[in-house]
């Protein structure tokens, strides 16, 4: 297992290479960061421009400017904002508060997708299969701005008034200044995070529960599953220890290369909900052309993305150690 990690990691570096030098690219040719001082009535004089040039490092050629900013970042320095502020700080701030609604989002996702597919594939053709169906192709159906702006309008009203008091919030991360103790400050945070994590996890598990219901239905159709019952092994054992472990084998390829769309359906839901997360950040970074904020948070999801999909690697390992040896 461990030559098999270390092959893997291998690969894993190339791709964030690679990655790196598309981010730069991409972002370096965006547009003119500093398009707004130069256009200020009255100018602006020229050396404060020069400085901010200098200090942004947009004075250097395109290749010096992508190996300085390269090894910085290798570094965890992830440079400064048009506004001076450091990126690096600001990036981790923001990334708490995405990762704990994306992380929650799709562990439950995920769960759902299971518990749904498996039911779905043994109880094929009956209410039950049917009922996930029409509940997957309906959330399928639902843009993600859409499902959390219902939750948020008719989720917490309805919610609010069956417990007789606030439980579930609409707006931010966390209540502003927020004291107490800690049982206290966790149920905030869990009263801030119920609908927005429902909202991403509803989303994910509507794809994921249908490839998992499709491979369920293909593995129990295999040999080896009607050779393990002719055998004599008692139903629950077939379904956990082989056609289920087999099963998931599909189902952790499509969450890997889901995080890209995870991370996208974060933003939009960060939005309705006025979180102040990555979403938040890169909006500001689009808006206002901020090389540095945008590098960074392109920079970091990539990494995401490629160790999740590592993460997979190590999965599809232990669930067919046949993997490992190839």
């Amino acid at each position: 297992m461990t030559s098999f990690i270390i092959r893997r990691l291998l690969i894993a570096i190339p791709l964030v290479v690679l990655s790196s030098v598309l981010v730069f690219l991409l972002v370096a040719n965006s547009g003119d960061p500093l398009a707004d001082l130069k256009s200020r009535n009255p100018p602006v004089p020229p050396q404060v421009i020069a400085d901010r040039e200098h200090q942004l490092g947009l004075d250097k050629p395109l290749p010096q400017r992508y190996v300085s900013w390269i090894t910085n970042f290798a570094r965890g320095d992830m440079g400064v904002s048009i506004r001076g502020i450091e990126v690096r700080p600001l990036l981790w701030q923001r990334l708490k508060v995405t990762l704990r609604m994306v992380i929650l989002a799709s562990i439950l996702a995920i769960v759902l997708a299971i518990g749904a597919g498996v039911l779905s594939a043994v109880k094929q053709y009956t209410p039950t299969d049917y009922t996930f169906t029409f509940l997957g192709f309906l959330f399928l159906s639902m843009p993600v701005f859409w499902l959390a702006a219902l939750l948020k309008e008719y989720g917490a009203i309805r919610l609010n008034t069956l417990f007789g008091k606030q439980i579930v919030y609409t707006v931010g991360a966390e209540t502003p200044n927020l004291t107490g103790s800690l049982g206290h400050r966790l149920s905030d945070y869990a009263g801030h995070l119920i609908l927005p994590t429902l909202a991403l996890a509803l989303i994910s598990f509507a794809a994921w529960s249908r490839y998992q219901r499709a491979t369920m239905l293909d593995v129990l159709g295999s040999d080896y599953i009607r050779l393990a019952r002719a055998k004599g092994l008692s139903r629950s054992r077939v379904m956990v220890r082989h056609a289920l472990r087999n099963a998931l084998i599909p189902l952790v390829t499509v969450v890997a290369i889901d995080t890209g769309a995870v991370l996208g359906g974060a933003i939009i839901t960060e939005r309705v909900f006025s979180w102040q997360g990555m979403g938040a950040l890169l909006i500001q970074g689009v808006e206002t052309n901020d090389v540095n904020i945008v590098l960074a948070w392109l920079m970091v999801t990539s990494v995401i993305v490629v160790l999740f999909n590592l993460i997979a690697d190590v999965l599809y390992a232990v669930l067919d150690p046949r993997i490992r040896y190839g």
